[in-house]
């Protein structure tokens, strides 16, 4: 089964990008780290700001810990190519994803736009870690990916998961599947950069 149909998404990756990505490992392997400290950083914030969904709190928490693991191990390969950390670069697609999120003030709606959000980045990210694990010839960054394609697409799911936790299912699957047309849209008109992960 492919990673799109897997994983919901309407728009495969420009098929350039896992080519440009193998030309810049530098650039994709720095990038890559800040999408994981900000994958980390968004499970504390969702923790800190809904602690009273104890599925929530149960569910992320340990989350938190893979996703900075996950930094970690994206040092780890930086420093066995000589390449170091540099300041923190703009997300353009994730800023994107942001504008579409409903303007609300219904606490539970809020909250599941938020998981839908992190869904479709875990989604993304799976997909763009799939390519990596298929296609680029150094074997150490070839199973590096292929594990973190897995994880990801928990990931994926634990968010969906606990979206339908606390709305009913067909109101989640509306909003998902309008979410995903506005992803697709995103994908279709982002440039294809040689330095950005997304």
């Amino acid at each position: 089964m492919s990673s799109i149909t897997t994983l919901g998404l309407k728009l495969p990756s420009d098929p350039r990008w896992v080519n440009i990505a193998e030309m810049n490992l530098k650039d994709i392997l720095v990038d890559h780290a800040f999408c994981e400290q900000k994958a980390a950083s968004s499970c504390i914030s969702l923790i800190v700001r809904y602690p009273d969904k104890e599925k929530l709190v149960e569910t992320l928490t340990p989350v938190v810990a893979e996703e900075w693991g996950h930094f970690q191990r994206v040092l780890k390969e930086m420093r066995k190519r000589g390449i170091k950390l540099s300041h923190k670069r703009k997300d353009e697609y994730v800023e994107k994803l942001q504008h579409c999120l409903q303007k609300t003030d219904d606490y539970n709606i809020r909250l599941m736009e938020q998981l839908l959000l992190c869904a479709l980045i875990e989604a993304r990210s799976a997909e763009r870690f799939k390519l990596l694990s298929e296609h680029i010839s150094d074997a150490s960054l070839k199973k590096f990916y292929h594990e973190l394609m897995i994880s990801e697409a928990g990931h994926y799911r634990n968010f969906i998961e606990l979206a339908e936790e606390y709305m009913p299912q067909e109101v989640v699957r509306k909003r998902w599947t309008k979410f995903l047309e506005q992803e697709a849209e995103i994908m279709k008109n982002l440039e294809v950069r040689k330095d950005r992960f997304h």
